[in-house]
């Protein structure tokens, strides 16, 4: 993706540099900048947000970490032939995933790694610092779509590697959004760490299917006056994140972001659970099913279910795509600390902010609107 030499450009670091997500935001960044495909599902390409000062798609530069070896046009194709990506696509941009597959760097931890934390933060902050004193870039922005960890147990656990990544950001002076329910930035090290680098930072977990129709149906049964006795779920995926999430310690961890959408939406948490089942079968597909039983006028019992069924990886690539855009123009106008204007995107956003979706857009736009502004300071 090459740029105009009179236009500053921001490197995007992915840490899951060869995960389905990372592979497909690569290739769709660099077809849509080709023309090649529409800019579908991408907020900040629509009409809102054109003069919110944002890099172009064209000016984005991507490296990143992964423990994976797989090259990045090799699982583009593997993407493709799984129906994620549309045939021809990963051909066309071939280049510009090899030249993205060039900046990836190993990550880790790995087995038998005896680097302490200190060494493997040290280790990655100079992967990233090279990354962008190379690239000449303006600045970088470090975004999580690696797969999601448990939840660490107590203060004298081993820092978990996504916290040990976004340590690493702080250190090499990049903006930092966890796209994953991953603790990252939530870890109390880390933030004590933020707080002192005013740097700018979103997330967590991105909103991309079964949570962004809770988002939209809580406000309503709330807005109505309907009295929400149980909300259970399930969700049926493959792929890594099948995989990651069949652990029950990480499962629980992607559960708290669905119900804190519940529970600030409603104002109480309803019975019944969520359900995460590893079908390996389904790759990158995912089937979310909601069963609502809620109470009408004079008790009359009613039940609505819904039905999702999606692409994580084609979901997940756009919102990534704005938001690496966006924090990286939030870094340059002076925003600093957490990013509460971008819940719109997040299970479990940081900062304050509304949890219904359409007060989320209002207050993104209003954020975007003050990002063309140039105005400094926390929103």
């Amino acid at each position: 993706m090459s740029a105009s030499l009179s236009r500053p450009r921001v490197g995007v670091w992915l840490i899951g540099a060869r995960g389905s997500v990372a592979t497909t935001v690569v290739t769709g960044c660099a077809a849509v900048s080709a023309g090649l495909h529409p800019p579908t599902g991408m907020v900040t390409e629509t009409p809102a947000f054109t003069g919110s000062g944002l890099p172009a798609l064209s000016d984005l530069v991507f490296g990143g970490h992964d423990t994976l070896d797989c090259p990045l046009p090799k699982r583009a194709e593997a993407l493709t032939a799984g129906g994620v990506l549309p045939p021809g696509v990963a051909t066309a941009v071939a280049a510009e995933l090899a030249v993205a597959d060039r900046e990836i760097r190993p990550g880790g931890p790995t087995p038998g790694d005896t680097r302490s934390e200190a060494e493997l933060i040290t280790a990655f902050a100079g992967d990233i610092r090279d990354f962008v004193h190379r690239h000449e870039l303006e600045r970088a922005v470090v975004v999580n779509v690696a797969s999601t960890e448990p939840a660490s147990h107590g203060p004298h656990a081993p820092l978990p590697a996504s916290t040990l990544y976004a340590l690493a950001a702080l250190r090499a002076g990049c903006s930092y959004v966890n796209f994953t329910p991953s603790e990252g930035m939530h870890h109390p090290v880390a933030a004590r760490e933020a707080e002192r680098s005013g740097l700018p930072h979103a997330g967590r977990d991105g909103k991309t299917g079964q949570t962004l129709l809770r988002a939209v149906l809580g406000p309503m049964f709330a807005q109505r006056a309907l009295t929400v006795r149980a909300w259970s779920g399930t969700n049926l995926l493959g792929g890594g994140d099948g995989a990651a999430l069949a652990d029950p310690a990480a499962a629980a961890a992607k559960n708290a972001g669905k119900e804190r959408v519940l529970a600030d939406t409603l104002g109480s948490v309803p019975e019944g659970e969520v359900h995460i089942d590893d079908v390996p079968a389904l790759g990158d597909w995912k089937t979310a099913w909601d069963h609502i039983a809620f109470d009408g006028f004079l008790g009359t019992r009613m039940i609505l279910q819904t039905i999702w069924q999606g692409c994580d990886s084609a979901l997940a690539a756009p919102l990534v795509l704005d938001l690496a855009r966006l924090t990286a123009r939030a870094h340059e106008t002076g925003l600093s600390g957490p990013l509460g204007a971008l819940g719109f995107y997040f299970k479990d956003p940081v900062g304050e902010g509304p949890s219904g979706l359409g007060e989320q857009y209002e207050a993104l736009v209003r954020f975007a609107l003050s990002l063309g502004e140039g105005k400094e300071g926390r929103r």
